[in-house]
Formats: structure tokens, sequence, C-alpha cells
């Protein structure tokens, strides 16, 4: 996965991400980065990485770049890791007066934070494809996410971030129609939701690691 012996990984974005880090001695919640932190920890022990969760419940990429310094820049992080996206939708939908962070407005947002990590941090970036909305297929949310999750494709090709195609994943997984909760209430994850995150980003980091060491082997 090409870490380095002390990396400091930032885990950023919504109640998925933050799944009760406040609460928790730990201050990693009980979801998808706790899932990271403890295979990091029984699989690569001497690597000794430092997991740091930053998951605030609501947050939209507004949200974000309002605790962006405190939050992701003052860590200098080795790795940032970014999940958003899911609020900026359903406040569409369940908050239709409120203001909105429609596509454009997010990508302009989201392209000015990654701008800020690279050149005040440098850190590596790791960009998380919105989940669902809903666990059906088509939901009114899944289509409306579709602007949002080519957003964070194009961003990620932009800065040259590793993608994990976490949207993609939940889609595959409903499509094969297990009957098996991935949400509780259509968004926040079941433990089924937090280990299809976390196995989805560990296989994509592993990939991306695979990838990159064969290039320095031809090279």
């Amino acid at each position: 996965m090409n870490f380095r012996s002390n990396d400091k990984i930032v885990f950023i974005g919504d109640s998925i991400t933050d799944k009760g880090r406040k609460t928790d001695p730990l201050k990693l919640g009980g979801g998808y980065v706790r899932l990271l932190h403890d295979y990091f920890a029984t699989n690569c022990p001497e690597l000794n990485l430092t997991v740091i969760n930053e998951g605030t419940s609501g947050n939209r990429v507004t949200d974000l770049q309002k605790r962006w310094t405190l939050d992701v820049l003052d860590h200098q992080p080795d790795w940032l890791s970014v999940s958003i996206g899911i609020n900026d939708v359903w406040r569409q939908l369940d908050s239709p007066d409120a203001e909105q962070v429609l596509p454009d407005r997010f990508e302009a947002v989201y392209r000015e934070l990654l701008r800020q990590v690279k050149e005040k941090c440098d850190s590596r970036l790791i960009l998380m494809q919105p989940t669902i909305i809903k666990e059906i297929p088509d939901s009114t949310g899944n289509r409306m996410l579709q602007p949002y999750v080519a957003i964070v494709d194009r961003l990620a090709a932009e800065f040259g971030a590793v993608l994990v195609p976490t949207h993609e994943a939940f889609i595959s997984f409903l499509r094969r129609g297990t009957g098996k909760a991935l949400t509780t209430d259509g968004v926040h994850m079941t433990t089924l939701g937090d280990m299809l995150m976390a196995t989805t980003w560990l296989n994509t980091m592993q990939e991306a690691g695979a990838k990159a060491a064969a290039l320095v082997s031809r090279g």
C-alpha cells in the first residue's frame, strides 16, 4: 500500500466517517475508520501508523471548508482520505428550502480544499466516492448522487489521488440482491456497510500500491 513507517493518515467526512468518534476513548468511532485502524494494527504493526478520524455528522463539503485548517492542515498528514457528498445531496431532499450545495459549488469548494492540501502539506490523497442514498440502485437520491460521484472521480484524476470506488461497490452489492442491509436508514452504515467501505478502501489501496511497484520495477 506504499505506507511508510510512522505515516499519519487523516480521515475526514460526515457521519459515516464520524460513527461516534467523540464518545470513543480512542476517538476513532465504530465504523470503517476503526476497522482500518484495527487492520493496520494487526497486519502491519511494524509500520506504527497513526490513524486520525475527523469525521463530523451532518457535514457537507462547505462544512469541511470551515474546519479544514484545524482538522486537516494542522495535522500535516502523510495521507488524507476524504469521504463527502451524501449530505450535499440529502439536504436537497429533506430541506429543499435551505441553501444548497449543487454540483458546481461542490466541485469548486472540493477542488480548493485539495489544492490547499497539496500546497501546504503535500499529502497523498485518497478520495472516496459518496456511498448511497437508499438501498435501491435507481432511487431518487442515488440518481442525484451521480454528478457528485463524477466530480470525485474527476478530482481524483486531476490531483493524482487514489480513487476508492465506494459508490460503485455499494451499487454492485445491491444489484446482487443478497437481502442483507448495508445501512440502517438508507444512509448510515450497518456493520456490513462499514465492512464494505473498509474492504473497498483496502483493496483499492493494495491495487494502487501494486501498480506503483510495477512501474518502479519497469523503470
